[in-house]
């Protein structure tokens, strides 16, 4: 799988049943995390929340970001959110990609690389 997949193109949200009816859609399905672009009232207030997850799919060998139905990119404020919305939809495996938040290594992973 391609490290750092970017997306190409777009495809709406109601078309992922056709596509996956086609056996079009490969490999798994990609949580990304990003800054938010689509602003809103709820979870979207963007100086709370600046970052959000969506997700690419692998249709016809290219990465797809996906859209919602009235053209926007889809974003979800949660990971388990977006969880629940790719089991709806009939995907049981998906990849994560967080290129924004920093992640300290762990106590015991100092020590492992210390020993080596």
């Amino acid at each position: 799988m391609n490290d750092a997949p970017l997306p190409t193109f777009t495809i709406r949200q109601n078309d992922l049943a056709i596509l996956a009816a086609e056996n079009r859609i490969g490999d798994y399905p990609v949580a990304v995390r990003t800054a938010r672009e689509v602003v809103s009232g709820g979870f979207a207030n963007q100086s709370a929340h600046p970052n959000t997850w969506t997700v690419y799919f692998l249709v016809d060998g290219q990465w797809a970001l996906v859209e919602s139905t009235r053209g926007l990119r889809r974003e979800w404020s949660s990971l388990d959110r977006l969880e629940k919305w790719l089991r709806s939809c009939g995907f049981r495996f998906f990849w994560v990609r967080n290129d924004i938040d920093f992640v300290e290594p762990q106590a015991e992973d100092t020590a492992e690389e210390e020993a080596v």
